[in-house]
């Protein structure tokens, strides 16, 4: 399991709840996030933040501990949002969370 980096300096940070209800997804995909696990009493979060050297770091946390596999897509309505980052991240992590669950984290680089 990789581990967080030590955080850089924030200039601008933006975060968002999402209840977790399939009305979420379109929403939340409106906010660059992904389509979710459903655990009853738990929220999505979402946190945008550029960085002081312009890079754009991206953090989804769920309440499921376990991380999804980047596969190549099958085609179809799903699958497809975590590959499309891997490609174009900088730097794709993930880590579990004390309280519940688990944080994906991507860095991308300035200009992306």
């Amino acid at each position: 399991m990789p581990h967080p980096h030590t955080p850089a300096l924030l200039t601008h940070d933006w975060s968002m709840g999402y209840p977790m209800t399939l009305r979420s997804v379109r929403l939340a995909r409106l906010h660059n996030a992904v389509l979710h696990g459903r655990v009853v009493g738990h929220e999505l979060w979402l946190r945008q933040a550029v960085l002081e050297d312009g890079r754009l770091s991206i953090e989804v946390s769920d309440p499921v501990r376990a991380f999804p596999e980047v596969r190549e897509w099958a085609g179809g309505e799903t699958g497809r949002g975590l590959l499309v980052v891997s490609r174009i991240a900088e730097e794709l992590d993930w880590f579990l969370r004390e309280e519940v669950g688990k944080t994906v984290r991507a860095r991308l680089a300035a200009g992306t």
